[in-house]
């Protein structure tokens, strides 16, 4: 008999004094689960991309004002009409339900508890309305991996909340070494996909999960679900200036720079190098999030510096849920803000808006 899959029940506050230090300890604590924190974990290929992804924040630096009269750092800002306590958002992921048995539900208070947006992946290990009851109160996204089906995308956008998410940077999956050699399948079912027909991803390989969504994504793509929705629509996954000019020229309302944390393609550049000319091709004419191997105050402080309105967190997030469910997730979030606020006083920033005007030396 197939041994059943047991994911972490933890329900607790974290100690956290990095963030990078949580990996190690995940790691530990899914140790009869290897399979799953490779997948959670990894990267493709060679894993280059990732790891450049948080060194590349190492050749920006931080220009320090002093004598401006700051005592405190205000990290409230706001996206559209949403008031936010916080421009650190959660980047949205498949299958949470392999970190912590409550799976999105979990992120979703957690992530609500900080005062942020969680984002609802298609992929998800919960569905799309047990997620939004988990924090009714609070902003959710929707991330949709198109399918060639739109009757299947219909179904999925029709219980999003506050905008979708459409992911363009992975018409099928990178080569995740990691993942083979742990023959790694799904051992949870994906309620999004089971919803709507007889297949829901239980014992599929990403590759398998990644058949059904389609892979000729054009930019006329981004009108057709937002009229299949009626809300806005950000585009995820931009890596070029000449991308996000071509997303907003076809009606997208947000830019999410992203490489996917180096899960698709090795040897294209760390997010953060690509950040300041596609903010700049944008001209603040639509938000800009963006992600990629943040695990720093300091390197929110400069993703934000560089032109970025948001910036989302990953694999942390999912680090927090397994060691200690919806208040590690919040407790995730508050360690960034808390060293976001120490960097934007010591930098003289008392606003995300003097954040942004911050210049950054080379």
């Amino acid at each position: 008999m197939k041994k059943k899959y047991e994911a972490s029940t933890e329900e607790k506050h974290l100690e956290i004094v990095n963030i990078a230090s949580l990996e190690k300890r995940v790691k530990d604590h899914m140790s009869n689960e290897k399979g799953a924190f490779g997948y959670i974990r990894g990267g493709s290929e060679d894993e280059w991309t990732m790891k450049q992804n948080t060194e590349a924040f190492s050749k920006k630096k931080i220009m320090p004002r002093v004598l401006q009269g700051i005592d405190h750092a205000d990290l409230s800002t706001k996206l559209w009409d949403i008031d936010l306590k916080t421009p650190i958002i959660e980047a949205p992921s498949a299958a949470h339900g392999l970190a912590h048995a409550k799976g999105e539900v979990d992120t979703a208070k957690g992530v609500a508890d900080a005062g942020s947006i969680f984002s609802m992946s298609t992929y998800g290990s919960t569905s799309v309305q047990d997620a939004a009851a988990a924090a009714p109160d609070a902003p959710q996204f929707f991330q949709l991996y198109m399918s060639k089906d739109d009757k299947f995308n219909e179904f999925l956008i029709k219980e999003a909340v506050k905008a979708i998410v459409l992911t363009v940077d992975s018409t099928l999956g990178g080569y995740r070494e990691e993942d083979i050699i742990n023959k790694f399948q799904f051992p949870l079912p994906m309620p999004n996909l089971a919803a709507f027909s007889e297949g829901d991803g239980e014992g599929k390989g990403i590759s398998e999960i990644y058949a059904a969504a389609k892979q000729g994504i054009v930019p006329s793509d981004i009108q057709k679900i937002k009229d299949m929705s009626g809300l806005p629509v950000i585009v995820k996954g931009i890596q070029s200036p000449d991308d996000a000019e071509l997303a907003i020229d076809f009606g997208a309302d947000g830019i999410w720079i992203s490489n996917h944390g180096g899960r698709q393609l090795d040897g294209g550049p760390a997010s953060f190098d690509v950040l300041p000319a596609i903010a700049s091709a944008v001209d603040k004419r639509v938000p800009v999030i963006f992600d990629s191997g943040v695990r720093r105050g300091e390197h929110v402080f400069k993703a934000l510096a560089s032109g970025a309105d948001l910036v989302a967190v990953g694999r942390p997030i999912i680090y927090g849920l397994n060691l200690g469910g919806a208040q590690g997730v919040t407790d995730v979030i508050n360690h960034l803000n808390m060293e976001l606020s120490i960097t934007m006083q010591l930098a003289g920033t008392k606003t995300i808006n003097d954040v942004k005007n911050n210049q950054l030396l080379d």
